[in-house]
């Protein structure tokens, strides 16, 4: 599969997610249902993308010392368990909706960005490990 999204796209969608993932209880009025698990996971991954993204290595990012490979797995595995969360922990019936989406674009955003390991295969470079072994 090809990778569709450009970089500094995926970089302004993750501000938009993180930010959202954070108001998630308030923007969609589950506040008062929500405890434990259904209120702070959301939140918790939501500043977990922000520090990611503030600490990136893209266009974006305001201290560029996070690899960006390394962001798009994060950004995959952590969708993932958003996407399960509400089923594991045993709250869909309170809620699932705004998380299965939130965390399909975690996925799609870690897995389809120009760069991303999951699209993109990875270059070897077989004369630079024998050279530094004869060294």
């Amino acid at each position: 599969m090809k990778s569709f999204i450009p970089t500094t796209l995926y970089a302004v969608l993750n501000y938009v997610l993180a930010l959202t993932l954070i108001a998630s209880p308030w923007l969609f009025g589950f506040e008062g249902h929500k405890v434990g698990a259904a209120l702070l996971l959301p939140m918790i991954i939501g500043w977990f993308q922000l520090i990611m993204a503030i600490f990136s290595n893209n266009s974006l990012g305001f201290i560029k010392q996070f690899p960006m490979q390394m962001h798009f797995f994060l950004d995959v595995l952590s969708g993932s368990f958003l996407l399960c969360s509400p089923f594991i922990y045993g709250y869909a019936h309170i809620e699932f909706v705004p998380q299965l989406i939130l965390g399909g674009l975690l996925v799609i955003m870690g897995a389809f960005t120009h760069g991303s390991r999951f699209t993109t295969p990875a270059v070897h470079h077989r004369d630079a490990g024998l050279a530094s072994v004869i060294e």
